[in-house]
């Protein structure tokens, strides 16, 4: 176990340094083929009813994490079989491609960047590119409110939660736990198409991050002063407005990340044409700016720095690194 803990630290810092080099096919790609390619085939097999089409998804969610973790458990063993260097860089390189702290902050400051020279259509375009919602219609403080929530989300889903799972399993859990957040990426929207297909994965992913985004809410509130912003705040609105959200896990880190930089974030949006009426979160204290999209991302990389250190506690208290 210590060895994939050693290569989830390397793994970590090299995400930092590096983000997502398009040079490397990206493994979250391949699920996310898996998934678009392998929807069709599984529709088709079962009924067109609602029982139908949620019996369908359980059984592609099966199926698209299964064949996730069996790849990567293999490739892992075979790895080992060879070299046992060749299987520390596996390793090294799936906890590498597995987290995105750089690739979060990359996207979000195209955003950033795009709102400080006054191009709000260039804004809109680049925040449509890491958010849900329907975008061309935002306002600037719109756009720089959909960035910062998104950061704030993803620190969660996106580098907390696959670095938690990393730790417990390496990359055939980090596997495991991307394969059905990418399923809720992509199948797992309230709409006509994918209401009762999307649920199972859905709730899956509910699941799953259940822990991790509490941990993550929390350290976002501890390393607000280490980010320059409000840790009280942060605590108040996180304690008061953590639950409000469709989701049982979104508004954790929301909550949080709207305390911290003492603005008001969620409320009513747009999917897919439809209006969605939603709770919001934290106190308008004042307008979110543009400039809370960097203040946010000093935020994500304080909290996740301390959620690699708690790791590496747990990890040496239990004597993994020794």
């Amino acid at each position: 176990m210590k060895y994939h803990i050693y290569a989830l630290i390397l793994g970590f810092l090299l995400d930092l340094i590096f983000g997502d080099p398009r040079i490397l096919y990206h493994p979250i790609c391949i699920i996310g083929n898996l998934i678009s390619h392998g929807e069709k085939p599984f529709r088709k097999v079962f009924p067109k009813t609602e029982k139908g089409e949620l019996t369908a998804g359980v059984f592609f969610c099966i199926f698209v994490v299964g064949v996730s973790t069996a790849v990567s458990f293999g490739l892992l063993y075979l790895a080992r079989k060879i070299s046992f260097l060749l299987y520390f860089a596996l390793l090294t390189l799936w906890s590498f491609q597995i987290l995105a702290t750089k690739s979060l902050k990359t996207e979000s400051m195209k955003v950033y960047d795009a709102l400080k020279e006054g191009d709000l259509e260039k804004a809109r375009h680049a925040v449509s590119m890491i958010v849900g919602r329907d975008t061309q219609s935002l306002s600037a403080e719109g756009v720089a409110k959909a960035a910062v929530e998104t950061v704030a989300e993803n620190s969660s889903d996106g580098v907390v939660a696959p670095l938690l799972f990393l730790a417990l399993g390496g990359p055939t859990l980090g596997f495991f736990y991307k394969a059905v957040n990418t399923l809720d990426s992509m199948v797992g929207y309230k709409n006509d198409k994918y209401l009762y297909f999307g649920r199972f994965s859905a709730k899956l992913d509910d699941v799953l991050n259940y822990i991790p985004a509490r941990v993550s809410g929390l350290l976002l509130v501890l390393a607000s002063p280490l980010a320059g912003l409000n840790m009280a705040n942060a605590w108040k609105i996180w304690r008061r407005d953590r639950r409000n959200h469709a989701s049982p896990n979104s508004a954790q880190t929301e909550s949080a990340a709207a305390g911290a930089l003492e603005v008001q974030l969620a409320g009513d949006a747009w999917y897919f044409g439809r209006l969605y009426k939603k709770p919001t979160i934290g106190d308008p204290i004042r307008p979110v700016e543009y400039e809370d999209i960097r203040r946010m991302n000093r935020l994500m990389y304080a909290g996740v720095m301390l959620a690699l250190v708690l790791v590496a506690a747990v990890a040496g208290a239990a004597g993994v690194l020794v």
